[in-house]
């Protein structure tokens, strides 16, 4: 699978969906640092109430994101693309330090540099709390098996 920044502009529909499941599998890293990588040195994020610009913004953010969001499981879908935008919904799910389990909902727009680094995230996330009984995404920390389905693949 090649890494995210190897994928540039402009989309084919098959570069787009690996660039989707190279952002996938970087964030279920949750290395803060490596997943920064793929991003411009000023790029900007709109992620639910928060402003974040800049490489060392993201990575404070998503420091403290894991810090909280425990247990963290990503799956990403392509939604739509053009030449250097792509839209994205995607599931993840995680319990906090007191045991209780959410499932989050959300969609991102994407918009990308010549160089294949995002310059623009805007995402738009909506948590329910679930059972731990009702998780679909339990595998081993670090990237989605392949044996595991995507979102296109599931029901909500």
């Amino acid at each position: 699978m090649p890494k995210p920044t190897d994928i540039r502009p402009p989309f084919t529909r098959e570069a787009a969906i690996q660039k989707v499941r190279a952002a996938e599998d970087a964030w279920n890293s949750r290395d803060a640092v490596k997943v920064s990588q793929a991003y411009s040195l000023d790029s900007q994020w709109r992620n639910r109430d928060t402003f974040v610009t800049g490489r060392e913004q993201i990575v404070t953010f998503l420091t403290g994101k894991w810090e909280r969001e425990l247990d963290y499981r990503l799956v990403k879908q392509l939604w739509s693309f053009g030449d250097n935008r792509i839209a994205v919904r995607f599931q993840y799910e995680y319990r906090d330090a007191d045991g209780h389990w959410f499932r989050a909902y959300g969609n991102e727009n994407w918009e990308f540099d010549e160089d294949g680094l995002m310059r623009r995230r805007e995402a738009s996330i909506n948590d329910v709390a679930i059972d731990a009984s009702d998780r679909k995404f339990d595998w081993p920390a670090g990237p989605r098996p392949d044996n595991v389905p995507g979102l296109g693949e599931t029901v909500l």
